[in-house]
């Protein structure tokens, strides 16, 4: 059974959603999101013998939401989780991350190797550092044109489209993937350029909600992030220049845990490492255990596909005892 607790840790208290007896594991969501889009692994890790811990992140849902940019800082995110630990009276623990989740699991176990027995990154890869700036690598490549994250660089203006219209970004971007099948309305934005709008009319407005996710379940998160808006979580992404300015030690920097990557194969974030992906995390993280793509999966993966997804993460952890 899920239970929900506050924990103060990292100078902000996290609402924690937890389930089970046994080995730690924590599951970090990315944005646009929650604890709830653990809904499904939480049961399944529990019934498996495991301690389970999904927070709100900083800045989402019942959790603190620091105003200061700098609040969400790399460093600032893997002190609310090794704080977890500390709170919870846990040495170590797996960590578990998806979209911005994941990011964040990379960096704990580079940054606080010590609390973290073995990692799963899912939707977001860890291959190295870069050579460069992030905001460097995005400009260079989409020039004038628009692209979400150089979107959310601006100060609060994504925030304050998404504020006004949290169902509108919400159901677009967890219904995209249906966007083959022909059930999407035309986009009313189609010129490229920034300066022509911001991002949810650049998206179809879909006709139905995908499979994995019905009107209930979208209505809980329209109602977080109704509640708790959408700039804490936007913050994530104004640091990522920050980020890797204040982690200049991590060059050359691999990911020694046992590890596992779980993403869906249709996601549009792993198609950004071309067809190389796997042979560059096999550097950047030589234990990795397990490398799988879920065909016609798409980013929401853990939703999408929740069976597989938790029979892959049972048989990871099971391997860490």
């Amino acid at each position: 059974m899920t239970e929900f607790r506050t924990i103060e840790t990292n100078g902000v208290k996290l609402r924690v959603a937890e389930a089970g007896e046994g080995p730690p594991v924590v599951l970090l969501h990315g944005w646009p999101e929650s604890w709830y889009s653990w809904r499904h692994q939480l049961p399944a890790l529990a019934e498996a013998g495991y301690h389970v811990l999904a927070p709100d992140m900083r800045g989402y849902g019942s959790s603190d939401a620091p105003g200061p940019v700098e609040a969400y800082v790399i460093q600032e995110l893997v002190a609310d989780v090794t704080g977890l630990l500390d709170a919870i009276g846990a040495e170590t623990a797996t960590i578990v991350g998806h979209d911005w989740g994941s990011i964040l699991a990379w960096q704990v176990a580079l940054l606080a190797p010590e609390r973290v027995n073995g990692v799963v990154g899912m939707s977001v890869p860890y291959a190295g550092r870069g050579a460069a700036p992030p905001t460097e690598g995005w400009r260079k490549q989409y020039g004038e044109n628009f692209f979400y994250i150089l979107y959310f660089q601006q100060p609060g203006v994504a925030e304050a489209e998404f504020d006004a219209d949290p169902r509108g970004i919400l159901m677009r971007l967890y219904a995209g993937s249906i966007a083959a099948a022909g059930g999407m309305a035309e986009a009313p934005i189609t010129d490229p350029a920034m300066s022509a709008g911001g991002w949810i009319g650049r998206m179809p407005e879909p006709q139905s909600l995908p499979d994995w996710l019905s009107e209930a379940e979208l209505d809980y998160y329209v109602q977080e992030f109704t509640r708790a808006g959408f700039r804490g979580g936007i913050n994530y992404y104004r640091n990522f220049d920050r980020n890797w300015e204040t982690t200049a030690e991590l060059a050359g920097a691999t990911v020694e845990q046992p590890a596992m990557f779980i993403a869906g194969a249709d996601d549009v974030v792993i198609s950004w490492f071309g067809d190389n992906l796997e042979p560059l995390m096999r550097r950047a993280v030589p234990d990795l255990r397990g490398f799988e793509l879920l065909p016609g999966a798409g980013h929401w993966v853990q939703q999408e596909r929740a069976d597989e997804v938790n029979q892959a993460l049972i048989g990871f952890l099971k391997s860490l005892a």
